[in-house]
């Protein structure tokens, strides 16, 4: 089952706030990875999980040519609620404020 669409209430992030988040992710790895399988409900629920623990996180989607790898990460980005900060071949890096518990301190708009 797909975990239901969020919306993102939240303004969008200016260019200095996704300049920091690039910042913040070149060290990250990937902790959600999607295959040759595809958009499963089991990852939609690592993202989910991901994001709420880490608001930052970085996905590594290596499923299909560009057009599909480009659709995967928009239906990520459209059922978590995240915003997707870069994307560079394979790799895209994902921010999710997380309400109840900010961990990230992000520069003025």
């Amino acid at each position: 089952m797909r975990a239901p669409s969020i919306r993102n209430t939240l303004m969008p992030l200016s260019e200095p706030q996704k300049k920091h988040l690039r910042g913040l992710a070149h060290a990250l790895r990937p902790v959600v990875m999607v295959g040759q399988q595809g958009l499963r409900d089991s990852v939609y629920e690592e993202l989910e999980q991901a994001l709420t623990a880490h608001e930052l996180v970085k996905v590594k989607v290596s499923a299909g040519d560009r057009e599909a790898r480009d659709a995967a990460i928009r239906e990520l980005c459209e059922q978590s609620g995240a915003e997707l900060v870069q994307r560079i071949g394979n790799m895209a890096v994902l921010f999710r404020r997380n309400r109840k518990k900010p961990r990230i301190e992000l520069p003025r708009a």
